[in-house]
């Protein structure tokens, strides 16, 4: 269905191709699930099987890319729809009508089929991905998650034989993400639906797998059964590092395989009785900032109802729940951006609404979802230049991105490098309290793992780290506490370790695999085995 014959793409000033010499077949039917480092490639990976790199993006592309035997150098983006269907990134760059069901049947509108055959895919497509009550309200107004579901089922209702996805679950809580690679799976294996998926969240998607694609630094690519593939692959989801650590083989993908081979290491976890790493939360006085009773109202849909929540320095809390919770809500709120209905807000003993310029920035600093919004400058150099401590904003992105030329435009690098770019930015200007939404949305495991060294070193420098996420290992790995949103109120509040392991849905592998140990992450694991080793 799809190959790439000795294809190399390298962009416009470029000092090296960002794919070199790959040759790749995926067979229709198939899900390839495309893995590799923060920059490595991925995305262009993607844009070149319908011709976006370089029709759009620019560059020379040398050697041959087929789909479904047309050649993309005949055949541009435009030709290719019928067969091709691709989900980028951001799917807000994609939108082309303001309201759900209007861009659902957008793109079949544009294919020119029949109203009859419109209506009824309308009506598969919001039940596919769970958006029939979502279906009339403006996309603008809809969670991240949201935005993105609405973004796949536009493309699934084109009914293409090839689906491209870019992070397709990285705004997705757990649930709706299950039930969207579920719901993938279905059509790969009954309709013979082709899908192609770049994704840094590996826990959720290598089990759906029938191919893992690794493109590697230098754009070199490989690709292979999953198995073998994540057997040294250098990015990997924490079941597999356990396995790997553990020697178990084969090499167990999903939580049911790992846990056949669990049992001695339960045992021995049981027999030490040992208590997972936690960073203590650190008590004072007076909280550093405080919503009392905080209702907010978007038009008729109520976004927070009646919140109460302390946050004290020294502190990690993670706000999790479903899409449309009201999550980012909440943050938006502790920084002003959103004036509440009803209730009072308190940062610093202050409203955030009043803070303005320097003041607001010393006070609180918020990365939001997208990190573009926070980036406008020609270059990262000028971007490092242009903040409040150039320094320490140019040592922070070395610590998260490193090896980045500082003469790139912020809008060509990858969807993580731009993250940790605003990330720096942010971070730079030392405000006591620092709200993050979906901070390791295109972070590759290595870059997390920098990031949760850096917030720890945060927090315990009496720091407030306030962290919206559906990454229930970030939230493991990173969180001293963890509260729970659902419809707009608080539903839990406490100890990470208590609110994740209580949760089938927030639990992080580890924890499934070893319960009733409570053990969460890897790291908790090794740290209690010195010994045995």
């Amino acid at each position: 269905m799809i190959r790439f014959e000795k294809v190399t793409l390298t962009y416009p000033d470029a000092g090296r191709p960002a794919l070199c010499d790959v040759s790749l077949h995926i067979p229709e039917g198939e899900l390839a699930l495309v893995v590799g480092r923060t920059g490595s490639g991925k995305s262009s990976l993607l844009r070149a099987i319908n011709g976006l790199a370089p029709t759009f993006t620019g560059g020379t592309l040398e050697g041959r890319v087929t789909v479904d035997g047309r050649d993309t150098r005949a055949h541009p983006p435009r030709e290719l729809a019928d067969v091709v269907g691709v989900v980028l990134q951001d799917p807000r760059n994609g939108f082309v009508t303001e309201i759900v069901e209007d861009e659902i049947a957008y793109g079949m509108e544009s294919l020119g089929l029949p109203p009859e055959v419109m209506r009824r895919r309308v009506e598969e497509a919001l039940d596919l991905l769970g958006l029939n009550d979502a279906r009339h309200r403006p996309l603008r107004t809809l969670s991240g998650g949201q935005q993105q579901r609405a973004a796949i089922a536009a493309v699934l209702a084109q009914h293409p034989r090839v689906l491209v996805l870019d992070e397709p679950t990285s705004a997705l809580d757990p649930a709706a993400a299950e039930e969207v690679l579920a719901a993938l799976q279905r059509l790969v294996h009954d309709l013979g639906l082709t899908v192609v998926m770049a994704e840094h969240r590996l826990e959720r998607v290598v089990q759906f797998a029938d191919r893992i694609v690794h493109v590697q630094g230098g754009g070199q690519v490989t690709d292979g059964p999953p198995v073998q593939v994540m057997a040294d692959a250098p990015v990997a989801p924490p079941v597999v590092e356990l396995g790997r650590w553990a020697k178990w083989e084969p090499l167990p993908l999903t939580i049911r395989e790992a846990r056949r081979f669990a049992g001695p290491l339960r045992a021995t976890l049981s027999a030490l009785q040992p208590t997972p790493k936690q960073l203590v939360t650190p008590t004072s006085a007076a909280p550093v900032s405080e919503l009392e009773r905080v209702r907010v109202l978007y038009g008729s849909h109520v976004a927070l109802d009646g919140v109460d929540l302390k946050l004290h320095s020294g502190e990690i809390v993670a706000v999790m729940g479903r899409n449309g919770a009201g999550k980012s809500t909440l943050l938006r709120s502790l920084v002003g951006l959103t004036e509440p209905s009803a209730g009072r807000v308190r940062v610093g003993g202050q409203n955030p609404v009043e803070l303005k310029g320097r003041h607001l920035t010393g006070t609180v600093g918020m990365v939001p979802q997208d990190p573009g919004d926070l980036l406008w400058n020609e270059s990262v150099r000028q971007e490092c230049t242009e903040s409040v401590d150039p320094d320490e904003t140019r040592r922070l992105f070395d610590e998260l991105a490193p090896g980045v030329d500082p003469a790139m435009h912020p809008r060509d690098l990858s969807e993580g490098q731009r993250l940790a770019l605003a990330l720096s930015v942010v971070l730079s200007a030392g405000a006591p309290l620092l709200l993050l939404d979906e901070p390791t949305r295109g972070l590759d495991y290595p870059t997390k793992h920098r990031l949760v060294s850096l917030l720890r070193r945060r927090a315990a420098a009496g720091g407030t780290i306030v962290v919206a996420t559906h990454d229930v290992e970030l939230a493991a790995d990173v969180a001293t506490r963890t509260v729970v949103i659902a419809e707009g109120e608080i539903v839990t509040d406490g100890p990470t370790r208590d609110v994740v392991t209580a949760s089938p849905q927030f639990a992080p592998q580890v924890a499934k695999v070893l319960a009733p140990v409570p053990m969460l992450t890897v790291a908790d694991v090794l740290a209690a085995l010195p010994e045995a080793l």
